[in-house]
């Protein structure tokens, strides 16, 4: 059995994500928005809570399709807060949408979004060199930067522990820590 960030459970999900996603770069505008979104639905839960419900909330919200989101009218809002499947939290609800109108935006004036997310970290990720995930901050001047940059945007629920888990999760910063057979794999990708 290979050895992984101490963070990670048994659950067979959690592992799968850990072994194939989290801190890989990613650079696909689609994606990162995603995340950015799922990040922010996390804000006071597990991130394997969040995790289990991603099929659904692909589903609920039109993939994630910022255009679709950005026109979703009170019928549409009432029929999410509905859904089981997905965190039915009122705020966070009209954040995914406030978010998706905010993402239009920051496209139309920024031209390329994952450049501009990007930006935080400097173009390339951070290859951090953790023994203990106990080492790994929960923000930095970087994160704490994008939280701002992106509030003043509109963005919601884009703190700045919420955008460090972002960049960890989209690999602009490799938090596997030295242990984990993931850290060098994730490293060779950059």
């Amino acid at each position: 059995m290979p050895c992984r960030c101490a963070w990670v459970s048994d659950d067979p999900l959690y592992q799968h994500y850990h072994d194939t996603e989290w801190g890989v770069p990613l650079r696909d505008p689609a994606r990162l928005f995603e995340f950015l979104l799922l990040e922010g639905a996390q804000a006071g839960l597990s991130w394997i809570t969040v995790l289990k419900k991603r099929e659904t909330y692909r589903l609920a919200f039109d993939q994630f399709d910022p255009h679709r989101m950005a026109a979703y009218d009170e019928a549409k809002v009432a029929s999410l807060l509905a859904d089981p499947g997905i965190v039915r939290n009122r705020l966070k609800v009209a954040a995914f949408i406030q978010n998706a109108r905010a993402w239009l935006q920051l496209c139309e004036e920024e031209g390329d979004a994952a450049a501009y997310l990007w930006q935080f970290v400097g173009g390339a990720p951070w290859q951090n060199r953790w023994a203990s995930i106990a080492e790994a901050p929960t923000r930095t001047a970087e994160s704490d930067a994008m939280s701002k940059a992106l509030a003043k945007r509109g963005f919601k629920f884009v703190g700045s522990t919420i955008c460090y888990a972002f960049m960890q999760a989209t690999g602009m910063v490799n938090d596997h820590t030295t242990d984990c057979f993931r850290h060098a794999e994730v490293a060779a990708t950059t």
